[in-house]
């Protein structure tokens, strides 16, 4: 198939698709009459290096990635531990702003709930603290509603 055809059914400009082959993250596809044609698997290979992109590796974790497996381990073994790191600070920062919808305090750094968890925060490996949901659900706020109720944290 043609580098026209390939970026449309993977909905990757094809100058991202030429970009990758310069860099070794796809193959060279063959040539016939000086253009480009791609294997079907050519989507495929598309598929994962989109993937790759959106779990957050750079450009050279996907090269590592593509590798003999020892090598790629080591990678992804670190990736791993970053996305990690990436989920205990999200869930702090959802901690964060779901209690600032609640608080009463004018200022949130005076609350004492939210101090609370400032330090438990500071102990490693602590994800969860005071302002941390009983339930292991989310905060969606309510349709035509103005969200949460405000607490009082005093």
């Amino acid at each position: 198939m043609t580098i026209g055809r390939l970026a449309e059914i993977t909905k990757v400009p094809a100058s991202a698709i030429r970009y990758w082959e310069r860099h070794g993250l796809l193959p060279a596809p063959e040539r016939e009459s000086g253009q480009r044609r791609y294997p079907p698997e050519a989507a495929e290979r598309i598929t994962v290096l989109r993937k790759c992109q959106q779990a957050g590796l750079s450009l050279v974790e996907i090269g590592e990635f593509q590798r003999e497996r020892p090598r790629r381990e080591a990678m992804i073994r670190a990736k791993i531990t970053e996305i990690q790191q990436r989920m205990v600070d999200l869930e702090h920062a959802h901690q964060l702003l779901t209690h600032a919808l609640r608080c009463s305090e004018e200022d949130i750094v005076r609350c004492p709930k939210f101090r609370q968890q400032m330090a438990a925060w500071q102990t490693p490996g602590v994800a969860r603290g005071p302002l941390a949901e009983p339930a292991p659900g989310r905060f969606t706020p309510t349709q035509g509603g103005s969200g949460p109720e405000v607490e009082s944290c005093a």
